[in-house]
């Protein structure tokens, strides 16, 4: 079964690694439920409005199971949130996700919210010295974190609720194009040759 494993929110915190001289990729794992609204989580505020944000991008989900992979690559444990995002799943294909994909996440009889699958997340220089931060290895970051085709899923809210670590995900509406977050990523990555 789908589920939420965290949520995970941050404020806009002034470092002088960032071109723009603040970040919230800090991302810190909350308890108790959490409102989302169409502009996202409460708790949680980005930094950077031009690239981040907005209806379309207003939550950002990443699988536990990548986030795993990667620390087996990095060689480090990498805690729910490390990457930025706000929501860390479990048992739920992110990637393989088709745009226009829309999951409850919740109680369908109480509580809960919908999310619209909207986008792929691109890596930025922000996240590469993030990383390097807190330790990790960020040679080559956002190229190897391209190639490997698992950016995870920006979000729309398409009903609002509150949500809680550990409510189930269920996928209740799948458009059936085929075109996921990894195929939109890869033609981004690398375009397919014609002729």
């Amino acid at each position: 079964m789908s589920q939420l494993h965290s949520v995970n929110v941050g404020r806009p915190r002034r470092v002088d690694w960032t071109t723009i001289g603040r970040t919230s990729i800090d991302k810190t794992s909350v308890t108790g439920p959490v409102a989302v609204a169409p502009l996202g989580l409460d708790g949680d505020e980005v930094s950077n409005r031009r690239h981040h944000g907005g209806p379309d991008k207003a939550v950002y989900a990443f699988a536990r199971e990548d986030l795993d992979r990667w620390a087996d690559m990095l060689g480090l444990p990498v805690p729910d949130g490390m990457f930025g995002e706000n929501l860390t799943t479990v048992g739920l294909d992110v990637n393989g996700a088709e745009i226009g994909e829309r999951w409850r996440i919740g109680d369908p009889v109480g509580d809960h919210a919908v999310v619209e699958v909207t986008m792929f997340r691109t890596p930025c220089q922000t996240f590469k010295a993030w990383l390097a931060r807190n330790g990790y290895d960020d040679r080559a970051w956002v190229k190897r974190f391209s190639q490997d085709l698992r950016p995870g899923a920006y979000l729309r809210v398409v009903v609002p609720g509150t949500i809680c670590a550990g409510d189930p995900i269920e996928v209740v509406h799948r458009p059936g194009t085929g075109v996921t977050v990894t195929s939109t990523f890869a033609e981004v990555v690398a375009p397919p040759v014609s002729g």
